[in-house]
């Protein structure tokens, strides 16, 4: 599945559920993630108080925000970071183009980064004539193929070697078609190399910039990350702005549970340290660092004390993994850029319930992604409290778009249940009526998004006091 012009989550739904081979290429992927996180944390008890001190550390952080942004500025500054602050994807867009520009740059080569998926970066600067070049594997797969990432650690997650060989032979100039998985990353790896050295300019990600040393962090497996920093004149960094920790000695618990909760690794094959540009008698190393910290809306997250919690996310993916609609539908049917659980209490909150509230209700609430979230973010407390907020009916909605679902006629069913439910008469009649039509739910008209997917509850034909005093049952 492609990138959309429009969205229509239900038609997404229906149309992952219909492909096949997409849903034994996500099962099969999972079933290994979630293998190797089990078997990379064996003991329970280390690794619920390694969650208990990552989520102490980013709560940490979080409560005193400003204060370590400033930190941050301040240190990278010292350092020879060059700083800029965005308050939204437009502006942090249009600094990223300025520094293209400046240094007459026509195209770049980009680390992941899915701060820059959400500023839709590549679309940006293709429109503003410079091409963004895709350098991690799977980012590298789908870019061919004209897709978006459907994972956050593992972009081309549903796609399987046959489907990539396919990519391959189609998109790149006289590639032989082949499945074997070394040579596809011989000729991936011949391709970069030569965009690696002509390049002027790189982008990567941040995963955790330390405000006590202006420390930028990035972990990767493949070393295409660090090309993207070292090899070019100019690195741009993007984050937001809920990246930072306090302190070095906050890093290790992070990385341990980012590594192996992401990838199922002790650790990564590259853990990347920035903290200035490079200096007199240094051979490599970029001449200019910029960091740019997007908030776009993360501030508004900010400010409500349990939608806070969101910010604690450390991306690694894992509750996606473990998600069961997840895995049936993959990332694509989200239609944004944060698929999954996070996606579901992320992206309503950065574009509005009105605009995306829908991805609350793509959950079953089992509870999985809060059970394996390493830094025990709640998720279905958060996405219950979104659906709430969809409603609205008591006007407290923090959310943009809160009550973007509330209506009249709802509203006026409620408040009839509400009083037939504080008079015992008509409760007993509803609670009769009730009874007496059973299983038969109406399959048209607004139960019927509901009674489609779901077994119809059927209502008991008589009240347990009505039963008791049948059955002789005496009341003591």
């Amino acid at each position: 599945m492609g990138n959309k012009t429009t969205f229509d989550f239900e038609a997404n739904i229906d149309g992952a559920l219909e492909d096949g081979q997409l849903r034994k290429n996500l099962r099969k992927a999972m079933d290994i993630l979630v293998d190797k996180r089990r078997a990379v944390f064996p003991d329970t008890a280390y690794l619920e108080q390694l969650r208990s001190a990552g989520n102490a550390i980013k709560r940490r952080a979080l409560k005193q925000l400003p204060r370590l942004l400033e930190q941050l500025e301040a240190n990278c500054t010292k350092n020879g970071i060059q700083v800029h602050w965005a308050e939204d994807t437009a502006q942090a867009n249009g600094i990223v183009l300025e520094i293209l520009r400046r240094h007459d740059a026509r195209d770049i080569v980009k680390g992941k980064s899915m701060v820059s998926e959400e500023m839709h970066l590549n679309h940006f600067l293709e429109a503003n004539d410079i091409e963004a070049i895709e350098t991690d594997l799977g980012e590298f797969i789908i870019q061919l193929n004209h897709e978006t990432p459907s994972h956050i650690i593992v972009p081309a997650i549903h796609k399987n070697k046959d489907e990539v060989a396919a990519i391959f032979h189609d998109k790149i100039p006289d590639t032989p078609y082949t499945e074997n998985v070394e040579e596809l990353t011989a000729i991936a790896r011949r391709v970069l190399r030569k965009r690696f050295a002509a390049a002027k300019v790189g982008l990567s990600g941040v995963n955790f910039a330390i405000a006590e040393t202006g420390t930028l962090l990035l972990v990767e497996n493949e070393g295409n990350g660090r090309m993207c920093t070292t090899v070019p004149e100019v690195h741009v960094a993007v984050m937001g702005l809920e990246k930072v920790v306090e302190k070095l000695s906050d890093v290790p618990p992070l990385l341990r549970l980012l590594t192996g909760s992401a990838t199922g690794q002790m650790i990564t094959t590259y853990v990347n340290m920035i903290t200035a540009p490079r200096r007199s008698g240094e051979k490599d190393g970029p001449k200019e660092v910029h960091l740019v910290i997007l908030d776009n809306g993360r501030s508004r997250m900010l400010a409500d004390p349990e939608f806070r919690q969101t910010l604690l996310c450390i991306r690694c993916g894992t509750c996606l993994n473990h998600c069961p609609v997840y895995v049936r539908i993959g990332g694509h049917a989200y239609g944004h850029v944060y698929p999954g659980p996070i996606g579901k209490i992320l992206t309503p909150q950065m574009e509005g319930l009105d605009q995306a509230g829908v991805l609350a209700t793509a959950s079953s609430l089992c509870g999985a992604c809060g059970e394996v979230c390493p830094v025990r973010i709640p998720i279905p407390d958060l996405i219950r409290r979104l659906r709430n907020e969809s409603y609205d009916q008591d006007g407290s909605a923090v959310v943009k778009g809160g009550g973007y679902k509330k209506n009249l006629a709802e509203t006026l069913v409620w408040k009839g249940w509400s009083l037939a439910n504080r008079s015992p008469l008509l409760n007993g009649i509803g609670t009769r009526l009730a009874g007496k039509a059973g299983k038969r739910m109406p399959k048209v008209g607004p139960l019927k998004k509901w009674t489609r997917v779901r077994t119809s509850p059927q209502v008991a034909r008589t009240s347990l006091h009505e039963r008791a005093r049948n059955e002789g049952v005496k009341d003591e």
